[in-house]
């Protein structure tokens, strides 16, 4: 059978992208063979790509099933011509008007060909046998031409998925963490004023209820991390670090010496100052000047020391293994509880033991005692 359509019939005109779709006919397949609905599925995940959408997809499958074998091979006649009620019944009563519409867009596409009739009819020719010698319909020989065109598509279209996916999890995740970071901050009665994150936070969830692409997800990524840090580092909380209390400590947080942190010997605490006041303020009726900065209070908690009974030799040893603010942050602490605690010298000594075993943080103390203070 020899295909001679290469231009319309009727008003359409012939256009330089009607002459570029009409060289595919010539162009050799790479595949020989393709099973029709696996391509058609196919051609589903990748309609992105295409341009289409699930109605041009359906108009297409009704267009396939008039193709008799499942496969689509190129030794085989493909071009399908029924007529237009055949295929309207065939793509659930949709209206005609709408079937040119969707039959146009899938010429446009380069995925199927228009092989008009002298008349404009869809109809075949057949020999006295009864084979097809000549048919004049829609060529879907376009579909087998671009089979891995269509198939590589589709595996793009799939991992660009699962990506976005993995980022929309990611997102949730994030949001899910300043949610209830910002909740917990509320629990412990922090007095950082957290209005402008909520906020923020309340604008970025609005871009989760649409569908965002790869791009501009990874964005919404990077900012939602950037917020989780800023509200963990409000928290004193260090995101390389994972605290662990016994379940002691969460019988009676007022023995929070029990504590059993893994940390690293550092000269910072990652307890912020003003949770550490907020938590202490006892430190203020005996402190000589305003706390402003750890400067101020590491001094200042150097000279309240010794009013505690906590001699210079425990002093000095505490800031060798847990560093000037940690020792600075820990005698506040204990300073808290003076009455409770018999010996603050002794109490610092061992909880400075602690510390040189790796087993002992602030944190702990001070959100007790930020609890008890709320």
């Amino acid at each position: 059978m020899h295909v001679i359509s290469t231009t319309p019939f009727g008003q359409r005109p012939v256009t330089a992208g009607l002459i570029k779709r009409a060289a595919i006919r010539q162009q050799a397949p790479t595949l020989p063979r393709v099973r029709k609905w696996d391509l058609l599925r196919e051609l589903c995940a990748a309609k992105k790509t295409f341009g289409l959408n699930d109605r041009d997809i359906a108009v297409l499958n009704a267009l396939v099933s008039f193709h008799k074998s499942e496969e689509l091979d190129q030794e085989d006649q493909l071009i399908v011509f029924p007529s237009n009620a055949t295929l309207s019944n065939r793509a659930h009563g949709m209206p005609e008007s709408t079937l040119r519409r969707h039959i146009s867009k899938l010429v446009k596409s380069g995925l199927i060909l228009r092989n008009d009739s002298p008349n404009g009819k869809r109809y075949a020719m057949t020999s006295r046998s009864g084979d097809i010698v000549q048919a004049y319909g829609f060529d879907l020989r376009p579909l087998l031409v671009r089979a891995s065109e269509i198939i590589e598509a589709a595996e793009t279209q799939r991992q660009k998925e699962a990506e976005r996916k993995e980022l929309r999890n990611e997102i949730i995740i994030l949001k899910r963490d300043a949610d209830k970071l910002i909740e917990y901050s509320h629990e412990i009665g922090l007095k950082y004023d957290l209005d402008e994150p909520k906020s923020r936070l309340a604008e970025l969830a609005k871009f989760l209820r649409r569908k965002l692409d790869v791009s501009a997800l990874s964005q919404l990524k990077q900012t939602l991390i950037v917020l989780v840090d800023n509200i963990k580092e409000w928290l004193g909380i260090n995101p390389n670090q994972t605290p662990k209390m016994s379940g002691n400590d969460i019988q009676n947080e007022r023995h929070y010496s029990n504590s059993n942190k893994n940390t690293a010997d550092s000269e910072q605490t990652t307890v912020p100052l003003p949770m550490v006041l907020q938590a202490c303020p006892d430190i203020q009726d005996f402190a000589d000047r305003p706390l402003r900065n750890w400067h101020d209070f590491i001094s200042s908690m150097s000279i309240i020391k010794s009013m505690m009974g906590i001699t210079a030799e425990t002093w000095e040893h505490a800031m060798k293994i847990m560093g000037p603010q940690t020792t600075a942050v820990v005698t506040a602490g204990i300073l808290q509880r003076m009455g409770e605690i018999k010996s603050p010298g002794g109490y610092l000594r061992r909880l400075t033991q602690k510390a040189e075993k790796k087993s002992f943080s602030p944190m702990p103390m001070i959100i007790a005692l930020l609890r008890q203070t709320s």
